[in-house]
């Protein structure tokens, strides 16, 4: 580091065994002195596409807190769908890759991705709040998990609770991704019925009623 009256250098360096696909550089200026600061890229989410079309995952901001999830669908390719009857059928995907979802129809709209996810690691797929409450689309399972040791496609169970048709269109955002690290837990049987902790009593609804 060099101090002169006007004129400062500041020199910052760092590990070099460091990966340096897992740094990036901010510059960064404090009363005129220009400053590079090395932070931790994000970690990588593996992501295998089954076909060349298939749709990555992208974030809607740059602060999201979960990935939106595309709908990746190929004309000539069959949806798996049930109706409010649970009578199972496939349905088509037409030529201009999009597909019929008839009031209180559940289907099973693939993602075209196998995600590889680390052993303590689980992507949850949440709705996203604008379909829901614009067009009635919800996830059937209200969250989908997909475990670290499933390697085969995702998919995302939509619902339509609405009383009008909704077109799926290939492309089309149909839920929120999100990883979460988990801890694996040793269950175990207990003797004895666990004590009153606080001073909250009574069972389901005990709280009231708002």
């Amino acid at each position: 580091m060099n101090n002169k009256e006007n004129d400062m250098s500041y020199t910052i360096s760092f590990d070099s065994s460091i990966d340096t696909d897992m740094v990036y550089a901010t510059p960064y200026t404090v009363d005129s002195i220009d400053y590079t600061f090395y932070e931790p890229q994000p970690p990588k989410l593996k992501c295998f596409k089954l076909f060349p079309q298939a749709h990555l995952p992208t974030y809607g901001s740059e602060w999201a807190a979960c990935f939106d999830l595309k709908a990746s669908l190929r004309a000539g390719d069959t949806v798996t769908v049930y109706d409010s009857a649970n009578h199972k059928m496939s349905v088509d995907i037409d030529m201009v890759q999009s597909f019929p979802l008839y009031s209180g129809q559940r289907a099973l709209v693939p993602t075209g991705l196998i995600f590889d996810l680390e052993s303590n690691q689980s992507l949850r797929v949440h709705p996203r709040s604008g379909l829901s409450l614009k067009s009635g689309i919800v996830i059937a399972n209200c969250e989908g998990i997909v475990d670290a040791d499933y390697v085969e496609q995702s998919y995302v169970m939509l619902h339509n609770i609405s009383d009008r048709l909704f077109e799926v269109k290939d492309g089309d955002r149909i839920a929120q991704g999100e990883i979460v690290n988990y801890t694996t837990y040793n269950i175990v049987e207990v003797d004895e019925r666990p004590a009153q902790k606080t001073d909250r009593s009574g069972g389901f609804g005990s709280t009231g009623k708002n």
